[in-house]
């Protein structure tokens, strides 16, 4: 049986992932700025709002860039710890539920929900997430239900750690 990932392994994972996001999306934001300013943007009546436009864009750039970097530090932060079958779950446990006799890892963690790490093997939800928030609480053995795109789920937690 393969060992399963450690919660640093996924940590780190996660990291280079939401890392390679933000280069992106401040080399987008780069170039939003450059279009907004550029001699061509310049209006060529008062109906022209390219740069309006290009300037709005910019800003909502620029305040999910410092969303992202505030969510890599709290990824940073997080604790790693190790639970056991009578610890209830909670942030950084990683836990395996079952759905439909099929079993899927879920890792909560502060920010980066729905990622996909080790080969989609793993899925980050967050607390806020309604998946996230009906897992915390809980603990190995535990069935809960929650409604997701408008269809009711039943879950198992199988293992927590």
């Amino acid at each position: 049986m393969k060992k399963p990932p450690t919660k640093e392994a996924l940590r780190d994972e996660l990291l280079v992932i939401l890392e390679q996001e933000l280069v992106v999306l401040e080399a987008n934001h780069q170039a939003t700025i450059e279009g907004a300013t550029h001699e061509q943007a310049k209006p060529e009546n008062d109906k022209d709002t390219r740069a309006l436009e290009q300037s709005y864009l910019a800003r909502g750039q620029a305040q999910r860039i410092e969303t992202l970097k505030a969510d890599l530090s709290a990824i940073k932060l997080m604790p790693i710890r190790n639970f056991d079958a009578a610890q209830a779950i909670a942030l950084g446990a990683l836990v395996v539920v079952e759905e439909e006799d099929a079993e899927r890892t879920l890792w909560l963690a502060p920010q980066g929900g729905g990622t996909q790490l080790q080969g989609g093997k793993v899925q980050v939800v967050t607390p806020g997430a309604p998946l996230g928030r009906a897992l915390l609480g809980k603990r190995e053995g535990d069935d809960l239900e929650l409604r997701l795109a408008g269809k009711l789920k039943a879950l198992t937690v199988r293992k927590v750690r």
